[in-house]
């Protein structure tokens, strides 16, 4: 009885006919699961421009904590949606930039600023790469002055010249001189 509807179907309808739609019932539901979902969709616009362009310029300073470098403004996941509706929120309350931040970093710490700032933390941040530059170009100008202070390799006398080129050849190598 449940497939009483399928069998008066197939008899209105030719077998190509029928087995397309059959085929096509059976595959919408792995084409609907594989849609690519868009978590910046569905996100609320301000009605206001200038607002909306405060909420993206504050939006590219800070950083979205589920993705690798990239900021709420650039990400699509569905945390930096929430963390941009929220931004523009605070921002068309009356809130400033600065209250925005506080809140966000008191809320999710440093990490949410995409520059963190200076202090005894983050000092190292800061200061590490230009020390790593310095320290590798200073070790590189000491190798070099090394090299340049070592005495030249000695040049080859005629029996060592002969005993090499005999190896190359594959020749039997001759008597070695008795050194004194």
């Amino acid at each position: 009885m449940r497939f009483q509807a399928l069998r008066d179907l197939h008899e209105g309808l030719d077998t190509r006919t029928f087995l397309s739609l059959a085929l096509l019932v059976a595959a919408a539901p792995g084409v609907l699961a594989q849609a690519p979902q868009r978590g910046g969709a569905a996100e609320l616009l301000a009605a206001d421009p200038v607002l909306e362009e405060r909420v993206t310029e504050l939006s590219h300073k800070l950083r979205c904590l589920v993705c690798q470098n990239q900021s709420i403004a650039e990400s699509n996941a569905p945390l930096a949606v929430d963390l941009r509706n929220q931004v523009r929120e605070q921002l068309a309350a009356g809130k400033n930039e600065d209250q925005v931040i506080d809140y966000l970093v008191a809320r999710y710490g440093d990490f949410v600023l995409y520059l963190p700032p200076v202090n005894g933390i983050t000092l190292l941040l800061w200061v590490g790469p230009g020390l790593l530059l310095f320290s590798g170009a200073g070790w590189l100008a000491l190798r070099l002055r090394r090299r340049a202070d070592e005495p030249a390799a000695a040049a080859l006398n005629n029996d060592q010249r002969n005993r090499a080129r005999a190896l190359l050849d594959g020749a039997p190598l001759p008597p070695e001189e008795p050194r004194s």
